[in-house]
């Protein structure tokens, strides 16, 4: 039953957390509400890190929970587990696990970083295009044949990773470049494993 009415179900959060694809909002809101606060706070960092070599206090702790309800978010609405996700930070079969904020800060590749970022975010376009059709075959399986296959799966917990990669790295959670890898069991790092 709650495969069929997942994308109802996932609404509230979308409103907090939805990300860039959600069409059925203004442009302007297409992040989420907490999203467009995580994508002022990394701007703000920004200019400090570049400025000062520091983040600015407070602002990371807040980055953290967005990614992490995001990842809780995604994991849900995605077919991938199939608990309600908590408001907010509260244990979930799905989680983000970041690493530590760098100090010194790379003030170059911060500074860059919107065009380091530009090649993964044209590959996550690419990835979200693919994941709306396996999602459509995926809640077209779960609703006819009451299972999900391994394949899907797969797919769909690979893109989250890789979404979740691409967004601490804009965030300015850390500075380590993200791997193109899909799979993510190549992609983790030991310190920075992401979950989803």
């Amino acid at each position: 039953m709650d495969g069929r009415v997942r994308p109802i179900l996932a609404i509230p959060h979308a409103i907090l957390v939805a990300g860039p694809l959600i069409g059925f909002r203004p442009r302007w809101a297409r992040a989420g509400v907490l999203g467009m606060v995580a994508l002022v706070c990394a701007a703000l960092d920004w200019f400090a890190i570049v400025f000062t070599g520091r983040s600015l206090e407070g602002l990371l702790y807040f980055k953290r929970l967005y990614l992490g309800w995001r990842a809780r978010y995604l994991a849900y609405l995605w077919l991938l587990r199939d608990e309600y996700p908590p408001f907010g930070d509260a244990p979930y079969p799905a989680w983000v696990e970041l690493p530590d904020e760098p100090e010194p800060r790379d003030r170059a590749s911060v500074g860059l970083r919107i065009f380091l970022l530009f090649p993964h975010l044209v590959v996550l376009l690419g990835l979200q295009i693919a994941q709306v059709f396996v999602w459509i075959a995926a809640w077209c399986s779960i609703v006819f044949t009451r299972r999900l296959g391994d394949t899907l799966w797969r797919f769909s917990r690979d893109v989250a990773h890789y979404n979740m990669r691409v967004e601490s790295y804009a965030l300015l959670i850390h500075d380590r470049f993200p791997s193109f890898s899909l799979s993510a069991e190549r992609a983790a790092a030991p310190a920075s494993e992401q979950h989803a």
